[in-house]
């Protein structure tokens, strides 16, 4: 499973917005059809967990595993 910091540098690599930051980093990306993706990334040093990561890769990023590792 990726680590925190990786989701951080995927979301800087691949042009997400960050438009907060508090004990979270929250990255917003507009899409050129409309829509916005939203994601936020845990300060936390470790791992992600199986579960959690799976609804984070399909449903806010909305990218497959292979991109994700390409762009980290």
């Amino acid at each position: 499973m990726p680590k925190w910091s990786e989701l951080k540098r995927f979301c800087e690599r691949d042009g997400w917005e960050l438009y907060k930051t508090t004990d979270h980093f929250y990255y917003r990306k507009l899409m050129p059809d409309g829509t916005l993706k939203l994601t936020k990334v845990s300060n936390s040093s470790g791992e992600i967990p199986k579960s959690l990561w799976k609804f984070i890769l399909t449903r806010q990023l909305q990218v497959t595993q292979e991109y994700f590792n390409k762009m980290k």
